[in-house]
């Protein structure tokens, strides 16, 4: 009874139903064994070989159980608000290599040299593995299907812990409507320092405050937090990973992740009024591209609106469900840049791309503002997509089409992006490889086993 043995669940049966269960428990070769049943009495009673052993009030267990009260004090993470002086934004017009050190960055590279050396099929159920937004798997005997999807960014939450636990949940749920399933149910892994220290406590409780599943439709059902996760002193970052679960109601209609066929027309799904650019260089700071390609941290994450959050997945379910959509990705890491790219590396099929902004051209590709996905759809479909997306204040424009081997991005009138898409692709796909050569030694390269 107090042990914590792993892998084990308790189920509420109906009298009068056991055999059933254990059916399907037979059916999947797992054990299921009935040890106990539900009285009016408010105890728990444990008995062994019809000694009792224990006997617990449920209140002991529940509003008696003992609470901390922790001292906290808000964090304040210890960055510039500002974006340094140091840093000079615009003025450039190729943002080719930049894109491809992005495609590269361990945050953003292909993860498939580790999901590969795993069974991913599940019994042939799985219709789309991991490297998409969200994985599929079929419920056999039925057309639906379930979507899941996990999120964090340890660096948001530490820039701001409730904006960033917004996000998490937020962008776990988007991925999961990206293909066309109802977000319902979340779950989570809170993962932080000391909580005995109070700003460490007052990230907790920020996060805690800041994971929105109630907006989403989306309640928690269980989750686990880590503590003291420190090294000489020193804080991880506050990392909640939230995972999403979804039901596809029709496996039939579903979205890919990436571009499936030549002109096709690429439309941009993001609220319709006009975001407050007013705070971008701020928010530019928590991106990858700062991380990555300026070296830097500062800022906060983009803001967010949970409402237009929410009305973006209900959008994309009728989009995905009228069977209007090729394909539906998450904007989110690296920007619309990377995207783009992203939706280009499954099939090979590039795409010719024409934005407009009045932002630098770093905010402008690699900013991450929330709330957007990227779509490809027959162009028959393209003025359809537009009146679901006005129905629920959303705004699809329509930025290029796809078009074979080559993406083209072009910020104003001027190429700002221009490469083969396997090129990109290379650069994405084995950067992981690349990464671990020289610390996996029987992938070492000669001079490097030479000097050890």
């Amino acid at each position: 009874m107090l042990s914590e043995s792993q892998e084990r669940m308790l189920l509420v049966v109906e009298r009068g139903r056991e055999r059933e269960v254990v059916a399907i428990f037979d059916k999947w070769g797992l054990d299921a064994v009935e040890i106990g049943r539900v009285i009016s009495e408010a105890k728990m009673r444990v008995l062994e070989h019809g000694e009792v052993v224990a006997e617990i009030p449920n209140q002991a267990l529940t509003d008696d159980a003992p609470v901390y009260q922790r001292p906290i004090e808000e964090w304040k993470a210890p960055v510039p608000r500002e974006m340094p002086a140091s840093i000079k934004l615009g003025g450039r017009q190729d943002f080719t290599a930049e894109l491809k050190m992005l495609l590269a960055s361990p945050n953003i590279c292909s993860k498939r040299w580790i999901h590969e050396q795993y069974e991913h099929m599940v019994q042939t159920n799985t219709v789309q593995g991991p490297g998409g937004d969200a994985g599929l798997i079929r419920i056999k005997g039925t057309q639906r299907a379930l979507a899941m999807s996990l999120d964090g960014n340890g660096r948001w939450c530490y820039l701001d812990p409730k904006l960033g636990a917004m996000h998490a949940v937020a962008e776990s749920a988007r991925n999961v409507a990206c293909t066309g399933a109802r977000p319902v149910a979340a779950t989570n892994c809170l993962n932080f320092g000391n909580p005995e220290k109070p700003p460490i406590m007052g990230q907790f409780a920020a996060v805690i405050d800041g994971m929105a599943c109630e907006a989403l439709g989306t309640p928690i059902t269980g989750g686990n937090v880590s503590f003291y996760n420190e090294t000489l002193g020193e804080a991880i970052y506050p990392t909640p990973v939230i995972g999403v679960v979804g039901i596809l109601e029709n496996i039939s209609r579903r979205a890919a992740p990436h571009f499936t066929k030549v002109e096709h027309d690429v439309l941009l799904l993001a609220p319709a009024a006009a975001a407050d650019r007013s705070h971008a260089e701020i928010e530019m700071g928590s991106s990858e591209y700062a991380k990555e390609i300026l070296g830097a941290l500062w800022g906060t994450p983009p803001a967010l609106d949970l409402r237009q959050e929410a009305a973006l997945h209900k959008c994309l379910a009728d989009v995905i469900g009228e069977g209007l959509a090729a394909s539906v990705h998450d904007c989110s890491d690296g920007g619309a840049a990377v995207t783009l790219a992203e939706c280009c590396f499954e099939s090979g099929v590039g795409a010719r791309i024409e934005l407009k902004s009045e932002l630098p051209g770093e905010l402008a590709l690699f900013g991450e503002g929330a709330t957007r996905v990227v779509i490809s759809c027959d162009p028959r479909h393209t003025r359809r997509i537009k009146e679901i997306g006005v129905q629920y204040g959303l705004a699809a424009g329509l930025i290029g089409q796809t078009a074979p081997e080559n993406l083209e991005i072009r910020l104003n009138g001027k190429i700002a992006v221009g490469a083969a898409v396997s090129e990109l692709k290379s650069a994405w796909e084995g950067a992981l490889p690349r990464m671990l050569h020289v610390q996996t030694r029987e992938h070492l390269v000669p001079e490097v086993l030479q000097k050890s």
